[in-house]
């Protein structure tokens, strides 16, 4: 026998998730557009729980993520909803406002040249 699944089940499921709005999305593949634009980065991947969503980054696209741009709404109060996540889990930068949060990749502009 197949499962079944009616439209109004699959409504009330879709929006128990978190997800980017459209103005979070702008603001994150801006920054991605830029790093691949440089030839840092060259995949994506997004995922979405009913606590999160998640934004991941990859060099390669075999490789694990390098950075995860994390949103979540139940520390909005706390310590910001929006957080972005080393490769290893730690914590680089949080903040309420994603755009602030984000421009932890402008650090990354300038770099050293030797003569």
């Amino acid at each position: 026998m197949q499962n079944v699944t009616h439209l109004r089940d699959y409504k009330a499921k879709a929006y128990d998730r978190i997800f980017f709005n459209r103005q979070e999305l702008d603001a994150i593949l801006n920054v991605y557009g830029r790093m691949v634009a440089k030839g840092e980065w060259r995949d994506y991947a997004m995922g979405d729980t009913k606590e999160q969503a998640v934004f991941a980054i990859f060099r390669r696209a075999s490789e694990m993520p390098v950075y995860r741009i994390v949103k979540r709404p139940k520390l909005a109060k706390k310590q910001g909803a929006y957080a972005i996540l080393g490769a290893t889990g730690q914590v680089l930068r949080r903040g309420h406002d994603l755009k602030v949060a984000l421009r932890y990749f402008d650090k990354k502009k300038f770099s050293v040249v030797n003569d």
